[in-house]
């Protein structure tokens, strides 16, 4: 079956930074689903998946523009660390944490900590960067009624929702 909108599709993935070292990758017990033709993930490796089928591999290189944006000079925010989500004990400049947001939850890196607040800078951890996703597509299934009207995956076997 052909990924198309409409599908879901689960797949599992290397995440790589320019320099070709590996950033992130999936757990090989749970891939990445998510349901196609939506918006659920960066729509450049959405439209690269378009087409494939389950068992292919692919890999896929992107710039920063149609992967994680461009940095932002002026994205250095003052926050409370209360609004850190799952924030660790001691917390030092350099790490990812995420931050509680109007918007949803978002991936900060801390700048300097303070006794109560911390400077974040608000780029994505690999904004400016060119990435490549190495992908090996699982499977692909119809989405259920209930996923599409709802507009995204209930997972795996779309028996559970998120």
């Amino acid at each position: 079956m052909q990924i198309e909108n409409g599908k879901v599709v689960a797949f599992s993935y290397v995440l790589k930074d320019g320099a070709g070292e590996e950033v992130e990758r999936s757990e090989s017990s749970s891939p990445m689903v998510y349901l196609h033709g939506y918006r659920n993930i960066l729509p450049a490796l959405e439209e690269a998946l378009s087409g494939n089928s389950e068992g292919d591999d692919l890999s896929v290189t992107l710039p920063p523009e149609r992967a994680y944006g461009l940095r932002k000079d002026d994205s250095i925010q003052r926050i409370p660390i209360k609004h850190l989500v799952g924030r660790p004990k001691r917390l030092k400049p350099g790490m990812a944490v995420k931050v509680n947001t109007k918007e949803g939850t978002r991936d900060v890196v801390v700048i300097k900590v303070g006794k109560f607040n911390v400077d974040v800078d608000t780029n994505h951890p690999l904004a400016g960067k060119t990435v490549t996703f190495d992908m090996s597509i699982e499977k692909v299934r119809e989405a259920t009624p209930d996923e599409l009207s709802h507009r995204h995956t209930h997972g795996i076997d779309g028996d559970h929702h998120h």
